[in-house]
């Protein structure tokens, strides 16, 4: 049972980050990293969704950003 709590908050937090990270036109390098941390595989094309379209959205885009699409692209 415990488990099951523990996967619950994790996918909770995944959801919650990703939600600040959506909103927010310059997310922390913080946020990021946990989103990194706690995704499990099938998590992250959602992730690499959100980040591209960040990316497709800014004149200038961060280069921290793209570096993490391309690592999760390989």
């Amino acid at each position: 049972m415990a488990d099951q709590g523990g996967a619950d908050t994790r996918a909770r937090m995944l959801d919650l980050l990703l939600e600040k990270i959506i909103e927010d036109r310059y997310p922390s390098e913080t946020m990021m990293d946990l989103v990194e941390e706690l995704a499990e595989p099938d998590d992250l094309p959602a992730y690499a969704a959100v980040l591209m379209d960040k990316i497709s959205e800014d004149m200038y885009p961060s280069y921290s950003m793209m570096r993490r699409v391309v690592t999760l692209s390989t």
